[in-house]
């Protein structure tokens, strides 16, 4: 999503620490291994002048798990981290994405009601296959005014839409993110450099990046494949409205001169009928679906031209040792 910069907003960035960042990491991996589900879980912290810190996360129950309660077992996690002294406040929640596809209808009504209710609270959203290339991905993003407006009407129709000033583009807001650790993890992570292999940093100069790049073009294929076919209801709505509008302007037409002739000769004119009950309102398709694969497709599009980037930049590099070491 592009970074709109909002109004009024009441943090300016989102400052976690290490540990909560790797929790996050580590449990993403293990729930998306092999898969497609989404792992989700709570973001803990607090509000400090204008910047939201997380210093603790946890990970929500599986959705299929029909045994536990997720309202009491959020509730169960705060009050067992109070306990131990740990920040508790509910700042946000985080979710897993591949390839960015992120963007969905469920993600942002959960966030309209996190934002609605805790003001300054945020979702992350990690990239794990992005990550396994070697580019550690991770955003934080807010609900725009207009967004939380549109949803607080409650009407997704294209008049809505436009006098609420929405679009695919001003749905998110991107805040950055700063990661922060303490001087004792520091020197810790400095030791653990030292005692990982050399070779165990090699994935990040992978130049395997035709697998990457195919599941990229065929997830825009699809979501362009769908919005297409959003705009065929709508044009097929639009035509629907025009005929309707003709035939019953050919009706009222047709009406007024037996009316006409009926007069003239001196015969009551016919009785007044319901235009609403003999052309009934055709429904207006909602624009929310459409608006969020715009928006989809338009991640798409970024993630791709970052991708290729930053793969041609390998290419380069390597190219440029290659010849070196000749």
């Amino acid at each position: 999503m592009r970074r709109i910069q909002e109004p009024e907003t009441p943090i300016d960035y989102v400052q976690m620490d290490g540990l909560a960042v790797m929790k996050i990491v580590k449990h993403c991996h293990e729930e998306c291994a092999g898969n497609l589900e989404v792992a989700q879980g709570a973001l803990l912290g607090l509000v400090v002048d204008n910047r939201l810190e997380i210093t603790n996360c946890f990970p929500f129950p599986k959705t299929y798990d029909e045994t536990i309660d997720e309202e009491e077992y959020q509730l169960d996690m705060m009050r067992r981290l109070r306990r131990v002294n740990v920040d508790h406040y509910h700042v946000g929640w985080y979710q897993s994405s591949d390839v960015g596809s992120f963007l969905s209808s469920p993600l942002l009504e959960s966030q309209y009601h996190y934002q609605t209710s805790i003001e300054e609270s945020v979702v992350l959203i990690y990239d794990t296959q992005k990550t396994e290339r070697g580019f550690l991905t991770l955003k934080a993003y807010r609900l725009t005014p207009q967004a939380i407006n549109m949803y607080k009407e409650g009407e997704f129709s294209p008049d809505a839409m436009r006098s609420l000033k929405v679009s695919y583009e001003n749905l998110l807001t991107e805040v950055p993110v700063i990661i922060r650790n303490s001087p004792l993890t520091n020197i810790l992570m400095c030791q653990l450099q030292e005692m990982i292999p050399p070779q165990q940093g090699y994935n990040f100069l992978d130049l395997s990046t035709s697998s990457v790049l195919e599941g990229h073009l065929r997830s825009l294929m699809e979501h362009v494949d769908d919005l297409n076919q959003e705009a065929i209801k709508f044009n097929r709505y639009q035509h629907a409205v025009i005929r309707q509008s003709q035939d019953k302007h050919r009706y009222l037409q047709k009406r007024n001169q037996e009316n006409q002739a009926r007069e003239a000769k001196g015969e009551p004119p016919l009785p007044e009928e319901d235009i609403n009950k003999l052309f009934r309102p055709i429904m207006v398709p909602p624009r929310l679906m459409p608006m969020i694969m715009s928006g989809q497709v338009d991640a798409y599009s970024q993630h791709i031209s970052q991708f290729c980037s930053q793969s041609l930049a390998k290419l380069y590099i390597m190219q440029s040792l290659q010849d070196k070491s000749n």
